[in-house]
């Protein structure tokens, strides 16, 4: 199964990285910047527009995803973890 490598997330910086020890499975990283390094990972998480619904804001995050050194089994295998954390209602 393939996933996208590339997609507009509404979250907040400060919950993204909350989730992210969990949804990369407990594996280690670094933090520089907008970047997060792990084993054949890299993730960017930029701010974009908020989207709004009436008097409603919600804090957008583009989110990048690249591999390096990985198969396509474990890239697939990381995703869907990933995605499982990051999922929100309607997904």
């Amino acid at each position: 199964m393939r996933f996208p490598l590339a997609y507009d997330a509404s979250t907040t910086r400060e919950d993204f990285v909350r989730l992210l020890p969990q949804a990369i499975g407990g594996a280690g990283f670094r933090e520089i910047g907008d970047r997060f390094f792990g084993a054949g990972w890299t993730l960017r998480l930029t701010r974009i527009a908020p989207m709004s619904i009436g008097l409603v804001r919600l804090e957008r995050h583009r989110v990048e995803i690249e591999f390096e050194g990985l198969t396509a089994a474990e890239q697939d295998r990381f995703m869907e973890r990933f995605t499982r954390y990051y999922q929100r209602g309607g997904g």
